[in-house]
């Protein structure tokens, strides 16, 4: 944030009082304009009406669950606001199922404040850095609209959230170089400490998109004891 733009808004959505508390009075203490929710439906509707720039979204809510009110946060227009969930430990399948939703980032119950601050930090300064170039990107059959944010691989569209689509041009931008999953962490998600099954989980899901096989991956290919490497496919040919 510089001085003279506003306050990032955040919502804050858990239904522990104390938790919310605790974590609200942390993030007005770091400058942002926060606001709260104790369960979904209320969540949706203060994100509706008072469009924050990132909602801190506890994933067992009443009225509809974390994972409900990320899905819907996410097929707004424009993908709607960045998403930090809050897990406990013993919700791994849940975690991996809010990130193929396309949250941002999870932090797990229970956490420092200071570290889901950092966090926050390092999620806005993603969304709220220079635009990335605008430039279409074409390698092999992939053709990527960076201002559309539209891909197509074969003429075909691809259905991606905004990581998978900031994944997919990065890895279209660095064709044939391997990259390990800090490196990616880094570069596509501007975290420098995090979950490396974050990256993971959004290959897979990456690969069952792009793929014609994705049991047998050629496009994005594992580089054992390094990360994973991009190698075009060259333009499918038609005939007949």
């Amino acid at each position: 944030m510089t001085d003279d733009a506003p306050p990032a808004r955040i919502l804050v959505v858990d239904d522990d009082p104390t938790l919310a508390e605790v974590v609200t009075g942390y993030l007005l203490r770091a400058g942002y304009a926060v606001d709260r929710a104790a369960d979904g439906r209320t969540a949706l509707a203060r994100a509706e009406r008072g469009r924050p720039d990132l909602v801190v979204l506890d994933l067992m809510l009443p009225e509809l669950d974390g994972l409900e009110v990320c899905r819907r946060l996410r097929a707004a227009e424009g993908g709607g606001p960045a998403v930090v969930m809050l897990t406990a430990k013993g919700e791994e399948s849940e975690r991996i199922l809010g990130l193929e939703l396309g949250a941002d980032d999870y932090v797990t119950k229970p956490f420092s404040p200071r570290e889901l601050v950092l966090r926050i930090q390092a999620v806005l300064r993603r969304h709220t850095g220079p635009p990335p170039s605008r430039e279409p990107v074409r390698t092999g059959d992939l053709s990527l609209d960076q201002q559309a944010r539209r891909a197509f691989r074969g003429g075909r569209e691809l259905s991606l959230t905004q990581r998978e689509f900031d994944l997919l041009t990065f890895f279209a931008r660095h064709p044939g170089t391997a990259f390990g999953r800090e490196e990616l962490m880094h570069r596509v998600w501007g975290w420098d400490f995090g979950d490396l099954s974050t990256v993971t989980v959004h290959v897979r899901r990456l690969r069952e998109k792009v793929e014609d096989d994705p049991a047998a991956p050629r496009l994005i290919s594992t580089v054992w004891g390094v990360g994973y490497r991009f190698d075009p496919v060259a333009e499918r040919q038609v005939t007949g």
